[in-house]
């Protein structure tokens, strides 16, 4: 199942290649964090004359938390695959980081 991703194109009309380059690369860090709630993704195009205008910005919802990655590079894929690069390191993170039940917080400081 894939995760729902809202895209908001500013700017410019994103075509069908793209966003279904965006979904199949969003869809792959559910291989990283499977408690992905959605995504909500930014796609602008900078009105300058320097060639690095495309814009992406991709929040990720997990629970309790939102990841927040924003890069700007001369293409849109390359922009959406340095983002997922980024998002893929805070999930993985994330992941290996150790719960801790907020009762057994007091043990946790008494072990430093």
């Amino acid at each position: 199942m894939s995760m729902k991703v809202n895209t908001q194109s500013v700017n410019f009309n994103a075509d069908i290649k793209l966003m279904e380059f965006l979904q199949n690369r969003l869809d792959k860090l559910e291989v990283f964090y499977d408690r992905i709630i959605n995504s909500d993704v930014y796609l602008k195009v900078e009105n300058t004359s320097a060639k690095e205008n495309k814009i992406v910005e991709i929040k990720i919802h997990i629970p309790k938390d939102i990841f927040i990655v924003k890069k700007q590079c001369k293409s849109f894929e390359e922009a959406i695959d340095s983002a997922c690069d980024s998002l893929e390191r805070k999930l993985v993170r994330k992941k290996q980081k150790p719960r801790v039940s907020p009762s057994l917080k007091f043990l946790q400081n008494s072990f430093i």
